[in-house]
């Protein structure tokens, strides 16, 4: 669900996704293993009966909480799942004691980040290098959410 929902084919059926920017896979199943045998992260899953729709990963890191993998599979986008996620997370980051949230998007995603804009994050002036070299290179912008217990 991941891969199709950030790359390839499936992924330009929804409304937003970097199959244009990006080959490869956005996660290898390494990693993925790897996050879910860290104690620190936590991965909420949405399912449509006994499929995987949607994910969201919180890596709790004390007073600033890191947002990772939010994505819902293209047909399911734009009903409102992925703010639902969006919300549990940040829902989760207020319990764990988090001051913040952070996160990181492709610059190039200039719809993604407005989205994130529309639910209060706001661009810290930081850019990243992207991991994996590309064609045309890329780097992150680095998003932030105070939250309104802090």
């Amino acid at each position: 669900m991941i891969e199709g929902a950030y790359r390839g084919d499936h992924a330009r059926m929804g409304w937003t996704h970097e199959a244009d920017l990006v080959g490869g896979e956005r996660i290898e199943p390494e990693e993925l293993v790897t996050l879910f045998a860290d104690p620190n992260v936590a991965i909420f899953v949405a399912r449509q009966g006994a499929d995987i729709v949607g994910c969201v990963t919180v890596t709790d890191n004390g007073a600033l909480a890191y947002l990772g993998l939010l994505c819902v599979d293209p047909p399911f986008q734009s009903a409102g799942l992925g703010s639902r996620l969006l919300t549990t997370a940040e829902t989760l980051c207020g319990h764990l004691g988090s001051q913040a949230i952070e996160m990181t998007v492709i610059e190039n995603r200039t719809e993604l980040i407005a989205w994130y804009e529309r639910a209060g994050y706001v661009r810290t002036g930081e850019r990243r290098p992207f991991p994996v070299a590309q064609p045309v290179p890329l780097h992150f912008v680095v998003l932030e959410k105070r939250l309104a217990s802090a």
